[in-house]
């Protein structure tokens, strides 16, 4: 069995089925994984250790387990085949394009260099069988777009997939096939702004600092790698720290790395902030990073907890207790039955043209704020800083704050979308690309129908970024003006021919025509060229 970094789980797979002293079990922990791209420190700390914890594991129960820690894949399909040249390696396939076959061409190269170096050709095969990490198969999409659209597949649209989901499951759908609560969907009820005296719970702490695993992989990972922010040694990691250069503080490393962990993160989420979630799920606040969002996706997305388990933990809680209500059940339901399913399938269609995908013809580079975390812009700084310290930043901060901001200001999507995948603990290629490239910043109309972009009102209204900062919310124009607004409205005007007959975006180019007859337009379009200026230079 080979067990890849983000397909750590003993539920699914080959792994379900494997047994002890029968089966042995291969990771390869590939440097080159570690070097392609200055990746955030806690995102390697995560997946290396959680596949040191799964060794250990297995070595416990009974397994052979060999891991190969080597320059690349080769390398260890070499190291492999030189040990055991019979035996076939099984794996599921990746769930990012082209890294299947990636796989099977480092395995078949491999094999021919064993067989050259020994004058026997190895007769082991890589066999690479459908991820079962997932709750929805290519072939059972494919079937549901071609049922539901017939000749038109491309125009599949997420309500249609999710409420499709819902039915398949039967999650939050009662006997008679009618959605609980008598809605598909609570998100007019997920907007709300909470009051100052609204506490948020600070997620548990995992003790992770105390793990030998953790601290041996955060160590090597400060000596060995260059990273996005910069760290000087294993403890700046694991303890928390100054990074090198300035910036924002590395916050101590607090992401599950083990099943059990996981599942009592899950558990945490389930029981304190569940309740809460849903009203509150799209505000942002200088108070709390983390607000009651579930925290599970990095865990997720390397295998440790199963989407299934923890839909049907939030719905139990749901159906078993008075304080949770079907406005924040649905809501996180929404996100695991529903998008993340989707994008996954929308990604896998779309390849490879998605990744390259720039519709708009946007060609700035990122502002260096978004490398650096300087900016007097309060709502930019604090998102950006959440990911510099911790690698994470919720959805709402991803959609309209870091994409927005980097949408209006015209950068390449494929710029943005690299730095999301460097910078956040949960991403991955079939995340990030079409979460980026298409919803973010809209590279492409696979997944959107109009682009998600707003002046400083959508910000003012969802956060309390506004009231301390130095730009003033309020003004279009003049050098204390948020640069949202002129940004927002320069680019309506720049993408005007294509964009104007979206039936969506009638009303706000009617507003832009109010600015164009008031005058106002040429001025507010000169404030976007210094707010890029600010951009690039580090001013902003």
């Amino acid at each position: 069995m080979l067990v890849l970094g983000d397909q750590l789980s003993t539920r699914v797979g080959p792994l379900a089925d494997a047994t002890p002293g029968e089966d042995r079990v291969v990771f390869v922990e590939a440097a080159g994984f570690a070097r392609r791209k200055r990746y955030h420190p806690q995102k390697l700390v995560l997946v290396f250790a959680a596949m040191g914890h799964l060794r250990d594991r297995l070595r416990e129960r009974g397994f052979d387990v060999d891991y190969h820690r080597v320059p690349d894949f080769e390398a260890g399909f070499r190291a492999h085949l030189d040990a055991h040249p019979g035996e076939d390696l099984e794996t599921m396939r990746p769930a990012s394009h082209g890294a299947g076959e990636a796989l099977l061409d480092r395995f078949a190269s491999a094999r021919a260099t064993v067989a050259a170096d020994s004058a026997t050709d190895p007769d082991a095969r890589l066999l690479v069988a459908e991820n079962d990490r997932y709750l929805c198969s290519p072939a059972a999409f494919d079937d549901w777009a071609a049922e539901k659209y017939g000749d038109d597949p491309e125009s599949f649209r997420h309500e249609d997939f999710y409420r499709w989901m819902r039915e398949r499951t039967g999650h939050l759908v009662d006997d008679d096939g009618n959605p609980v609560g008598g809605e598909w969907n609570f998100d007019d009820e997920n907007r709300e702004f909470p009051r100052s005296e609204v506490a948020f719970p600070d997620p548990p702490d995992l003790d992770v600092g105390d793990d030998d695993v953790v601290r041996e992989v955060a160590e090597r990972v400060a000596n060995e790698f260059e990273t996005w922010p910069e760290v000087a040694n294993g403890a700046t990691i694991v303890d928390g720290g100054e990074t090198p250069g300035g910036g924002a503080d590395l916050a101590p490393f607090r992401w599950p790395v083990t099943r059990e962990g996981a599942l009592a993160e899950l558990d945490a989420f389930v029981a304190d902030r569940l309740p809460e979630f849903g009203p509150y799920q799209d505000a942002m606040v200088e108070r709390s990073w983390s607000l009651n969002h579930a925290l599970l996706s990095p865990a997720i997305n390397v295998g440790l907890l199963d989407p299934e388990e923890c839909i049907e933990t939030a719905i139990d809680a749901y159906e078993d207790r008075d304080d949770v209500e079907i406005a924040s059940v649905e809501g996180f339901v929404r996100q695991l039955l529903g998008w993340r399913e989707f994008v996954r399938h929308v990604y896998r269609r779309e390849m490879p043209g998605l990744a390259a995908a720039n519709q708009l013809d946007a060609t700035e580079a990122l502002p260096e704020a978004y490398w650096t975390g300087d900016t007097e812009m309060a709502c930019l700084e604090a998102a950006v800083g959440h990911v510099r310290e911790r690698g994470y930043a919720h959805h709402i901060e991803r959609l309209m704050v870091l994409s927005n901001f980097a949408t209006t200001y015209g950068v390449d999507p494929g710029d943005l979308n690299d730095w999301f995948h460097l910078g956040f603990v949960d991403a991955y290629h079939w995340v990030t690309t079409p979460n980026v490239v298409g919803m973010g910043t809209f590279g492409s109309d696979a997944l959107s129908t109009k682009p998600y972009v707003s002046s400083a009102n959508y910000v003012q209204r969802m956060s309390d970024h506004c009231a301390g900062c130095a730009y003033d919310p309020d003004e279009t124009t003049g050098e204390r003006a948020c640069p949202f607004n002129a940004l927002y409205w320069d680019f309506l005007a720049e993408h005007e021919d294509r964009l104007r007959s979206n039936h969506r975006m009638g009303l706000v180019y009617s507003h832009l025509d109010d600015k164009r007859d008031a005058g106002d337009l040429e001025r507010i379009r000169e404030r976007a060229d210094a707010v890029r200026e600010m951009g690039a230079d580090g001013s902003l």
